[in-house]
């Protein structure tokens, strides 16, 4: 008997022809109502989330990506990321007449937002010194997050709905903070996988990061378990081979939140 294929997020993330069909919950919340399916632009494997999943939130991530070089030559280090998150659950193509037309329009999200959009976050242009890209600044230490305002993306007909921020707290865990607090995900990193060969490599040209699974800690509020970070453009490093210090990184990316029923 032929060994049974385990699903991956992979299977999850493809349009097939007939489009899923996602029921509205709340106005914060959807469900899927017919199975994951698969996406082809994919080009690696993702575990799949766990049987009885619910999909909570979809979000366009817009932010940096951080490093460190030690010295010349060596591997960047990640220090984190700064995101603004933005609520994109309800332009999934074929939900409503405000859900975007085509599936190459939700694809192309990401690239949309960060080859024509300034990054939006307060970014530190006052000072040049310890930077590994001296074009390439950091956030504001000390207020990294403009205003919470929606983004206004060309080809969307409203204005995106602001949900939340992605940053890394002082002990290095991803924190993805929604609604104002009402949900609180502290992040562990339980897969990962290199962008397809041909994700966009964003304005700087460094490349894409990596697709991710990652899992709530104890300590997380709200009912989200799972996040994937998706459809990636930009965010890669400038690399050590030049200079030492911090490195920042302009970055877009869709993450998929899920939680569990009951």
């Amino acid at each position: 008997m032929a060994e049974k294929k385990q699903s991956t997020f992979k299977e999850s993330l493809r349009i097939p022809e007939n489009p899923w069909t996602l029921r509205q919950k709340t106005k914060a919340s959807i469900i899927l109502t017919k199975g994951l399916s698969a996406n082809a632009i994919l080009a690696h494997n993702l575990p799949q989330p766990p049987t009885g999943s619910e999909l909570l939130h979809i979000a366009l991530g817009f932010g940096i990506q951080n490093y460190t070089c030690s010295h010349i030559g060596a591997r960047p280090s990640s220090t984190g990321a700064l995101a603004m998150l933005y609520d994109i659950t309800a332009l999934y193509p074929g939900q409503t007449h405000e859900s975007l037309p085509r599936k190459e329009d939700w694809d192309g999200l990401p690239r949309r937002a960060i080859w024509s959009h300034r990054v939006p976050l307060n970014l530190n242009y006052s000072s040049t010194d310890g930077r590994v890209e001296p074009t390439s600044p950091g956030a504001s230490l000390t207020e990294p997050f403009p205003a919470d305002e929606p983004l206004r993306i060309w080809g969307v007909k409203k204005p995106i709905p602001f949900l939340g921020h992605h940053l890394f707290t002082a002990a290095g865990t991803a924190d993805f903070v929604l609604r104002g607090g009402e949900t609180n995900v502290l992040c562990d990193k339980l897969a990962a996988v290199d962008a397809p060969a041909d994700a966009d490599r964003g304005p700087q040209g460094t490349g894409a990061v990596a697709w991710l699974q990652l899992g709530a800690k104890p300590g997380s509020v709200g009912g989200v378990k799972y996040v994937y970070r998706v459809l990636t453009s930009g965010g890669a490093s400038h690399g050590c081979g030049k200079a030492v210090g911090q490195d920042s990184t302009v970055y877009t990316a869709m993450y998929w939140f899920f939680g569990q029923r009951g």
